[in-house]
């Protein structure tokens, strides 16, 4: 009977040892640790982009509805700025979309809209503005004249040529009712569950933000998608709803027709 003789030098030493286990098994355990702590990453991200959404679009629509006695070009650029800011950590302004709109009832006929008998107020969309990259247009309508052309220069009250005169194609109250999708929505402004109108004598600020998140580790877990988020405020205590230049040029003017950081 042969028996097998004990290797030596190098070859039989290795034979023997152990000494790599330990590292073996770390690199094992290593690789569900790194997938479930890349996934947790990714998730908190995700909700953090998401908060960030909800406290952009909230910060926006309060402080426009807190300007007393008259606003102006001025304070929605300061009120962008702001924004931008707080979006610094999510890439807001390269990835993203303000639209801010001012809802307010109408003075002229058609004044109501029967809806389950009863006589709703119509509501019309007075001016908007827009801050970011993005390029994206409201989901719920915007300022039109009343030659029904959507108005996403800023002269919905005034002429950009000379800030001082009045428009030649101001926004119309009529044409420019808010939408659901193709559909007019001229009692209210938003989501189906959640439409809003502004009371006689006042109006509401409208606020709509998306966003487009891109995954930092791990596209396949959350992948790019969009983010959006709707909020309103009622104006305090400022019954001119005009939006004035403020003196400010028209090019500074936070216009849709822009999309600038």
């Amino acid at each position: 009977m042969n028996r097998q003789r004990p290797r030596s030098g190098w070859l039989g030493r290795l034979q023997h040892d152990e000494s790599g286990m330990a590292l073996t098994e770390f690199a094992l355990f290593m690789i569900p640790t790194l997938f479930l702590g890349l996934a947790g990453l990714e998730t908190v991200n995700f909700v953090i982009a998401n908060v960030r959404i909800g406290q952009i679009a909230m910060a926006t629509a309060d402080n426009a509805a807190r300007v007393r006695d008259t606003i102006d070009e001025h304070d929605i650029n300061e009120m962008f700025i702001g924004a931008k800011l707080a979006g610094q950590g999510i890439h807001f302004a390269d990835q993203g979309r303000i639209i801010l709109s001012s809802i307010e009832p109408r003075t002229v006929a058609p004044l109501t809209t029967t809806v389950g008998g009863k006589e709703v107020p119509n509501q019309w969309i007075r001016w908007q503005r827009c801050y970011g990259m993005k390029n994206v247009a409201s989901a719920y309508g915007a300022p039109r004249t009343a030659a029904d052309a959507v108005i996403t220069d800023g002269s919905e009250a005034w002429k950009r040529s000379d800030p001082a005169q009045a428009s030649a194609a101001p926004s119309d109250q009529v044409k420019s009712v808010p939408m659901m999708g193709a559909t007019a929505s001229p009692t209210g402004i938003g989501p189906n569950a959640n439409r809003i109108a502004a009371l006689t004598g006042t109006a509401v600020l409208f606020v709509e933000v998306v966003y487009d998140y891109k995954p930092i580790f791990w596209s396949s877990l959350i992948g790019e998608r969009t983010i959006r988020d709707t909020i309103a405020f009622n104006v305090r205590q400022r019954a001119d709803q005009v939006l004035r230049p403020g003196g400010l040029a028209a090019t500074s003017w936070s216009t849709c027709s822009r999309r600038y950081v």
